[in-house]
């Protein structure tokens, strides 16, 4: 059996903390998000093409996988895409297991080298303008190592948003988080916590999973939402 490896991102919107929930906040049960046969409850959104159109087949479930694929690509050429669940959320923890496999597509930038992301509190993908690249979000970035380039995991990016650390904003893109590298084709589970302040913008929004031009497997994604 192959190991699986847990990290976990705690982000408190507009307050980027590692924490544990609150105490007032009582749990119900988990929920899988991806029924494990096809793509129902989901919409995919890629540059380019109007929201729904699943442009070269990117994203496709087999063997009860979602896998981002690029065979019908002959260069990216920007064709950054997200895969949306359906409806928004607002207080929640989010479990997702993923690998990053074979090789980046030609055309894709040196920066996305096996590089994707979970976008949480997002815009829907209706509302995306066509040739938008990304969604409105915070960005819990996936990232792997190897011989070639070593990264931290789980960092936060904020696509056209800004969050606050220990009471100041921060403008930097990304922030890199302290974490191990994870190499090779391992799956790893990712873990969120989502908590809404209430008193903020940005107070909920969609979950969608990224392609930016390496080929990704994610398989098991569930949410516990708080109340």
């Amino acid at each position: 059996m192959q190991n699986i490896k847990l990290l976990t991102l705690a982000v408190i919107l507009a307050s980027l903390l590692l924490t544990s929930c609150n105490q007032n906040n009582t749990e119900g049960e988990w929920e899988q998000l991806f029924n494990g046969k096809d793509l129902s409850g989901w919409m995919p959104k890629i540059a380019g093409y109007e929201a729904g159109d699943n442009f070269g087949n990117t994203f496709r479930v087999e063997d009860g996988i979602i896998k981002v694929r690029y065979e019908e690509y002959d260069s990216l050429r920007g064709h950054f895409g997200h895969l949306f669940y359906n409806g928004e959320f607002s207080h929640y923890k989010l479990r997702v297991e993923y690998r990053f496999i074979g090789n980046q597509t030609p055309g894709a930038p040196s920066w996305a080298y096996r590089n994707s992301g979970i976008m949480v509190h997002g815009q829907t993908p209706e509302s995306m303008d066509l040739y938008q690249d990304f969604p409105t979000s915070i960005e819990a970035q996936l990232l792997g190592s190897d011989s070639l380039v070593e990264r931290t995991n789980m960092n936060v990016c904020t696509p056209g948003t800004n969050i606050v650390m220990n009471g100041e904003l921060v403008l930097d893109h990304c922030i890199n988080a302290e974490s191990d590298y994870f190499f090779g084709d391992e799956w790893v589970t990712a873990k969120l916590i989502e908590l809404n302040n209430g008193d903020k913008m940005l107070s909920k929004g969609t979950i969608s999973l990224q392609s930016e031009g390496h080929p990704v497997d994610f398989r098991k994604i569930e949410i516990l939402e708080l109340k």
